[in-house]
């Protein structure tokens, strides 16, 4: 399984690539941006169910996962020549056969992405996302009262010094 690992504030810490059978607890992790691989710690401990299927997140120990689709990067610029077609569509403007042969090309082209992206689970709390494994039926999609439970982290807030009021002299 490949999991992009993330910390308590959802910060991404970089992606590894781990057998869930042999569940290593310190993992090197390849961080974005940086030449050196740095160090994470998993907690295994209940975290596969008897299937063998995972039950909970291993890098902060959630019990709450929701599954999605993960698209390719390609998904948006399909999505806007779909639209493009669309419109040619309705303008009247697809009569000729290069059109019609694009539009179908387009068409094809998003229907594939949609049966072929793959499903992957991820964290309410730390946005931890675990592709390539079986998932399990119990994992059901991203749900707004599950995700109110695990609000993003508070943002850091450095107070600024207040500005000093203009000093006038009295006569």
């Amino acid at each position: 399984m490949r999991i992009e690992l993330r910390d308590e504030r959802r910060q991404r810490i970089g992606r590894i690539e781990v057998d869930s059978a042999e569940r290593p607890t310190r993992v090197g992790v390849m961080r974005p941006g940086r030449p050196e691989p740095g160090e994470a710690f998993l907690n295994w401990d209940s975290a596969l169910d008897d299937a063998g299927q995972l039950r909970r997140c291993v890098a902060c120990g959630c019990h709450d996962l929701f599954r999605e689709k993960a698209f390719p990067q390609v998904t948006g610029f399909v999505i806007v020549m779909a639209f493009v077609g669309a419109v040619v569509g309705l303008f009247g403007l697809a009569t000729n056969l290069p059109v019609l042969i694009i539009m179908i090309g387009v068409l094809v082209l998003d229907v594939a992405i949609l049966l072929f992206s793959r499903r992957r689970l991820v964290c309410y709390r730390c946005r931890t996302s675990y592709h390539e494994l079986p998932i399990a039926r119990y994992h059901r999609t991203w749900d707004r009262t599950q995700a109110d439970r695990h609000p993003p982290p508070a943002a850091e807030v450095i107070e600024a010094p207040m500005p000093s009021a203009p000093v006038t002299a009295r006569t």
